[in-house]
């Protein structure tokens, strides 16, 4: 039997109620988009290089992420139609920023979780090696 599921079949039906009439009224699909986007390594390079520098011309993009204009160009576009990301013309140069604070808090809030656990794994791994040496 697995241990992580429940042994018997039971729940608690004012509990579930409350949350199904919550989540039912929450717009699910674009939460589940804006993380899609998010889940590609060089559109979360350009997310967390814009959280670093407030604003980044588009070539500035492309070396950064060792690209194309183009390429880069196109992730600056689906980040911008999924409104994560505005731009700015100045000139001949195209500027891009995040939207706003809450996509700047949603990358650096992946980097501490992610950071965090390394440093547990880290940590883990030390332990058990000093539990094996020493005993």
């Amino acid at each position: 039997m697995e241990r992580d599921r429940c042994e018997i079949y039971c729940y608690d039906e004012q509990k579930v109620n409350r949350l199904t009439n919550l989540i039912v009224r929450k717009n699910i699909p674009s939460m589940t988009k804006l993380f899609k986007a998010m889940a590609d390594d060089t559109r979360m390079k350009i997310a967390y290089a814009l959280c670093l520098e407030d604003e980044l011309c588009v070539c500035d993009v492309a070396n950064i992420i060792g690209s194309s204009l183009a390429t880069a160009s196109h992730h600056l576009r689906l980040l911008r139609n999924l409104d994560l990301a505005k731009y700015r013309k100045e000139g001949k140069l195209v500027f891009y920023s995040l939207k706003d604070d809450h996509v700047r808090q949603l990358v650096l809030v992946a980097l501490a979780h992610t950071e965090e656990g390394t440093e547990n794994e880290v940590r883990d791994r030390t332990e058990s090696a000093g539990t094996i040496t020493s005993g």
